[in-house]
């Protein structure tokens, strides 16, 4: 008998302990909707290609680094927001930013030609689109690249200077293009000597050069010239404006210019210019 009144009386803590629980969770849930409602923000999460120094990659310990992160971490920081650093594939970053995955894209995030397809912050970074090659091929023109192999990375600026008009001329010249997913792979390729020059960003090519302490060149000819742009969803005007004041914050008080000076891009800056 004694053990039924046990029984019964522990199933009936049970039974309030779960309607307790219950209640807490909905009472949770409710302040998180309350506090969306509200307009509240605790996160941020930028979309970037984890192959892409000196603006997003991971370094020799593990950890996600690069000068727009270091500007994202800032705009957190002054938010107070927490930062998620958010690897993607390039070709899939417009599927991220549109499911809500992302908040923005940011990482050497090319405005020119893609002005109609986001909501920008005004430019930051001045950059071109230029050749590497090694320094012993004797390529110095890029009329020099006929019949050659020219490597590239899937989806990029590079990619789309040279499939527009006054590309196309340039680009059927090679005896070859090929697509990389970054240009990482694409650099080890023009190491083995497998391509014969890389087309990509400025920015990109000297830190990849020197990172390799030297043996390539980057031909005088640029292929194009373009800005560098926060990209987030089409019609996402007050996530932007949040970040771009932030931004113009770090510029007046040289927070900006400091963090540029650490990854070697002083000269880049057009922020507030």
């Amino acid at each position: 008998m004694k053990k039924r009144v046990l029984a019964c009386l522990c199933a009936v803590a049970m039974l309030a302990t779960a309607m307790t629980g219950c209640g807490a969770t909905e009472e949770a849930a409710e302040e998180t909707v309350v506090t969306e409602e509200a307009g509240e923000k605790s996160t941020f999460t930028v979309g970037f290609d984890a192959e892409f120094p000196p603006y997003g990659y991971m370094d020799e310990n593990g950890e996600y680094v690069g000068f727009d992160l270091d500007l994202a971490a800032e705009v957190c920081e002054r938010q107070g927001w927490e930062l998620v650093k958010q690897p993607i594939d390039w070709d899939a970053k417009d599927m991220e930013l549109s499911s809500g995955t992302i908040d923005c894209i940011w990482n050497g995030f090319t405005m020119n030609g893609r002005e109609d397809s986001y909501t920008w912050t005004v430019p930051y970074v001045d950059n071109s689109q230029v050749f590497v090659v090694a320094e012993a091929a004797g390529i110095a023109t890029q009329a020099d690249l006929a019949g050659k192999v020219v490597g590239v990375q899937k989806d990029s600026s590079a990619l789309a200077a040279l499939n527009a008009e006054d590309g196309t001329a340039l680009r059927d010249s090679f005896a070859q293009l090929i697509e990389f997913a970054d240009y990482n792979t694409a650099f080890m390729d023009l190491e083995a000597g497998a391509i014969d020059a890389v087309a990509m960003d400025i920015g990109v090519a000297n830190y990849q050069i020197e990172s390799r302490g030297g043996g390539y060149v980057i031909l005088d000819e640029y292929l194009a010239t373009e800005q560098y742009g926060v990209g987030f969803l089409l019609g996402n005007e007050e996530l932007k404006n949040t970040v771009e004041t932030t931004l113009f914050e770090m510029k007046e008080d040289g927070t900006f210019d400091a963090i540029a000076e650490e990854w070697g891009l002083t000269d880049s800056v057009v922020l507030g210019k």
